[in-house]
């Protein structure tokens, strides 16, 4: 059975291969970031001798990092309604420490050192909002258990010609693409942004965030990244890392990605798809060649919970006000908690592809995901149901919803979305009551500004007519 990484000793910390490598290079500086509530990297240089201390072991070492980035949002406005920190609290200081097993060089940025970090609470014990420490608990529970969680990440993008001046020009309307129509695997498409296509495959690359398989998706300027898979806490790793250095390496065409969930009402949304197993550190645990299905029981039962408490974690799935209007009947997003054989129609694809790739696909996140809360919340389901015992008492679909007519469908509102979260006894038991209070109010800021806003939808409809 797997068992929990033993923590690393003061002695193998001062002697990690990262902290040989840096010593060994003639880096002055190096980068380091952490996530914030919506899975925006946010970071800084440090120097070399900064670095240094910081990466020393507990009970010293660490970093201050101003704990306002579990306190405003995308946007850097603070929140009038939460309690971990704020106004009342005078943004102080949290300390963050360095895992520096996440070492890699940005090929980008001349090769600069980087790691990510993660925060502690003044009693050195796991921040409670920290989004990678909120996944990191989830996997300690796992490996109680004697699983080891496996995930990879798909992402789909709208890719614009636009610059943040440009975009700030337009004031937020009417973007770009890079190439115009509908053309999903087009290697007309892909030749067209040749460039920026192979920058991504190999910076990517050389960034430790692998891609598996790069194409254009359905809509102008779309593509799609399959990213590799590996363990669970390092597939969340690679998904943010892999969102801004998208970023990153788009500035230098002259496109600005996207993960926006649906920017153009006439087009499809874009996901972030994630596939998942249990291995118990040798063996795929999903997989059963003597199952009529192919699947294991325990497979059965992780698929459960994740059907009994999709609408439970909504909001860890989709963040965003934005995130619902991706829920349209007749679009590729599922709607409904569903399941089915290779069936891309379901919320949830089961994939039983031999002893090694049989897999779940969870297709209900959008691209606006924060990887680490994302994560989190589909191993916390799955394991729910692996630690109840749950049967999978619903067939699989087939074709579009057929066998699903009475699955209530997905709400269509972060509010609705945001309360159920709050109430949910599974989202406190997995992720703590402290997490789920800040996260719900962060959700109910982020609905609160939506209904002050006035939108060129109003304007449109309303303005001369009424």
């Amino acid at each position: 059975m797997a068992r929990p990484k033993a923590a690393r000793s003061s002695a193998s910390l001062r002697e990690h291969p990262a902290l040989a490598a840096l010593r060994a290079c003639d880096a002055a500086k190096v980068k380091v970031a952490v996530s914030d509530i919506d899975g925006i990297l946010r970071g800084k240089y440090l120097s070399r001798d900064k670095f240094l201390a910081a990466a020393e072991p507990p009970p010293g070492g660490g970093f201050g990092f101003c704990d306002v980035v579990f306190g405003w949002d995308a946007h850097d406005a603070c929140y009038d309604n939460t309690e971990v920190t704020g106004w009342q609290h005078g943004y102080p200081d949290a300390l963050a420490r360095i895992d520096l097993d996440t070492a890699r060089r940005v090929p980008w940025d001349g090769n600069v050192p980087f790691f990510i970090a993660a925060f502690v609470g003044s009693d050195g014990a796991p921040h409670p909002v920290c989004p990678r420490q909120v996944l990191q608990r989830v996997l300690a529970r796992a490996a109680k258990l004697g699983f080891a969680p496996m995930a990879g990440v798909e992402f789909e993008w709208f890719n614009f010609a636009e610059t943040p001046q440009s975009w700030a020009a337009k004031r937020g309307v009417a973007p770009e693409p890079i190439t115009p129509g509908m053309f999903g695997y087009s290697l007309l498409r892909m030749g067209d942004q040749r460039g920026f296509m192979n920058a991504l495959m190999d910076e990517m690359a050389a960034f430790g965030v692998p891609i598996e398989g790069l194409h254009t998706e359905t809509g102008p300027g779309v593509y799609e990244a399959a990213l590799a898979f590996t363990g669970a806490l390092e597939a969340a790793d690679r998904a943010i890392l892999f969102k801004t250095g998208a970023k990153e390496i788009g500035k230098r065409f002259g496109i600005m990605p996207s993960f926006m969930a649906k920017w153009n009402q006439q087009y499809p949304g874009c996901s972030g798809h994630i596939h998942q197993s249990l291995s118990d550190g040798k063996t795929n645990l999903f997989a059963d060649a003597h199952s009529p299905r192919r699947m294991s029981r325990l497979f059965e039962s992780y698929l459960a919970g994740q059907l009994a408490c999709l609408m439970e974690f909504a909001p860890m799935f989709w963040p965003t006000v934005n995130s619902y209007k991706r829920l349209v009947d007749g679009y590729w997003a599922p709607v409904k908690p569903t399941w089915g054989i290779d069936n891309r129609t379901a919320s949830y694809r089961v994939i039983t592809a031999g002893a090694k790739s049989t897999r779940l696909e969870t297709r209900s996140p959008g691209a606006d995901i924060n990887p680490y809360l994302a994560m989190a919340a589909v191993i916390a389901a799955g394991l729910h149901g692996v630690e109840k015992g749950l049967a999978l008492t619903t067939p699989p679909i087939t074709g579009t919803n057929r066998g699903a007519e009475q699955v209530p469908r997905a709400p269509r509102s972060l509010i609705r979305a945001t309360r159920a979260f709050r109430e949910s006894r599974i989202a406190r038991d997995w992720l703590g009551d402290t997490f789920v209070e800040h996260f719900a109010a962060t959700r109910e800021w982020e609905h609160r500004l939506w209904q002050d806003a006035v939108t060129d939808w109003e304007l449109e409809r309303y303005f001369e007519i009424i």
